[in-house]
Parts: C-alpha cells; structure tokens; sequence
C-alpha cells in the first residue's frame, strides 16, 4: 500500500504517467496498474484521462489529502524504526533559498557525501516563498530560507546570521570616498530582486524601519547571479549578501560602499511544517549547522 500511494502522489504532483514513470524509475504500465488498483479498491476515480494529458478528480484531491497524511506517518515509522545515526534514505529532498544554494550548500552536501555515499539529494532552489509554498504543499519536507513568517503551519528555527551590503562594479569612482548617505541610497540607480525573493524582503523591511520610501529601481531580476552579472558592466548598485559577492571582491570584479551609521543584517531558518518529526532532519540539520562556513 505505501508504495501505491507514494506513486499515487507522484503521478497527483507531475499530472502525467510517463513523467511519474521517469521520476521512480518504473515502467508506464507499472504506474497506470497502481493507479488503477488503487481505484478498484477504493471504489472511486482518481484521474479523468484525456488523450494527451490528465486532471484529477474532486475525488482524487480529497484522497490525496489522505494520501499526504498517511505517507507521514510511514515516513515517521521509518525514522523512527529503521534509520540510524549512520544509515540514511537513498534521497533526502529539500528546498534551499538561492542564495544558499549557490554558495553554501554544495560544499555541505559534497562533504556530506563523503561519509554517506548511498544518499542522493533533490534540492530545490527558489525564493523563499516558493519554498515555504513546497513545505506547505508537502512536496518537501524543509528547507532553508531567508527570514521567517507568521505563520502557524510552518516552524522555524534560526541558523546563521548574514549581512547584506551595497555593491558596485569595482571600477565605478562615483563616491571616491566609498561611503554615502541615506539620501544618496535613495537616488542611486538599483537593482533588485524579485518580489517573494526573502533578500527583498529583509531589504524592504529595512527601508521601512529607517523611514525610507522606496529605492530608485530601474531593473529586478530573479536571480543574484543575474545581478552581479548586470553589476560587471554597470555603474549601477545592488544590496546584496556578503556571501554572494566573496569571490567578486578578491578577484576584484565588485567593491562595497558604505552605508554611513546603516547595516542590514537578517537570519537565515531552517523551516518545516509544524509536527514535521524526523531524525534525519535533525541529524542533517545538525550536520548543516557545524559544516557551514560563513
């Protein structure tokens, strides 16, 4: 039963047989007899199938709900049960806000493996809304994500602090003295990031408690890499992490001006769905807390 429900979820995230086929590494025909046994036995339809594509039913939504629950607790039974302080599941999946994912977690997941090899991992990388949403969907189990929210579903527990500075391309003689005002943050041509990006929203909340309206934004971009690289052929300026930009300043490529009597810092979480138990979230958690290197 666990493993038909599992490919029942699969097929329910991906709304396709031969995507779920792909992902669990089954055969079609193997997926489309689960789903169909699961029908038979529960006397209902899960799918309405269409010549090239499929969509649940309302029927298929409330089980997949029930499918979510009883999936948790198995995965709790496991934890509990079968894994040991060195035994892992061949893949941990979790979410990882970008720019965590660019330049922290390899070098963790990379050392990680070095002690256990037959783990595999599936990291997810986005905002950290986008991430938050993953969690609350149970697509993933947690994640790390920048900044924290109010709400009741989700746990959160700091990590590592960061600073977020102003940068520019490292030939840019603007503000020789490389410090400037506030005012002068305010007329500066910036760039951004996206809205749901938790680098925005520490940046923003920021701006809010210094009084501070609005930046003069002339582009956003989704990514800090896509950023920095606008950075290498502008005299713009963006507020970025510090652990973004380490290369960028020994070799040269960006430098930081100043912000005078102002810094930004904010945490970065760990997150999970409220009653989420794992001791592998724990031990990995642990892992991630003495290997990280800020």
């Amino acid at each position: 039963m666990k493993t038909k429900l599992h490919i029942f979820k699969v097929v329910a995230q991906n709304l396709s047989f031969t995507k779920a086929a792909e992902q669990l590494y089954l055969s079609q025909p193997a997926i489309s007899k689960a789903i169909k046994n699961l029908e038979q036995e529960y006397k209902t339809t899960l799918f309405i199938r269409r010549r090239n594509s499929i969509e649940m039913t309302p029927e298929g939504k409330s089980f997949l709900l029930y499918t979510n629950r009883i999936l948790a607790v198995y995965s709790e039974m496991d934890e509990k049960f079968l894994y040991k302080k060195d035994h892992f599941p061949q893949l941990i999946s979790f979410g990882v806000s970008t720019t965590l994912s660019n330049y922290t977690i390899p070098k963790i997941i990379a050392k990680f493996r070095t002690q256990f090899p037959q783990t595999k991992f599936k990291i997810v990388s986005n905002n950290s809304e986008v991430i938050e949403n993953l969690i609350l969907n149970e697509d993933i189990d947690f994640g790390i994500t920048e900044g924290s929210t109010s709400n009741p579903r989700l746990q959160f527990e700091k990590f590592t602090k960061d600073e977020i500075v102003l940068v520019t391309n490292s030939q840019n003689n603007t503000f020789p003295k490389g410090n400037i005002d506030i005012n002068t943050l305010q007329k500066i041509p910036m760039i951004e990031r996206e809205i749901g990006s938790g680098t925005k929203e520490i940046i923003d909340n920021f701006l809010s408690a210094n009084n501070i309206k609005k930046l003069n934004c002339v582009v956003s971009f989704n990514s800090t890499e896509a950023i920095k690289s606008y950075l290498y052929n502008s005299d713009h300026y963006a507020l970025l992490s510090i652990n973004a930009i380490t290369d960028d300043l020994m070799n040269n490529k960006l430098k930081i001006i100043d912000i005078k009597d102002l810094s930004i810092e904010r945490w970065f979480y760990f997150v999970k769905r409220t009653g989420y138990l794992s001791s592998t979230y724990d031990y990995f958690k642990k892992f991630i807390k003495n290997n990280h290197n800020f």
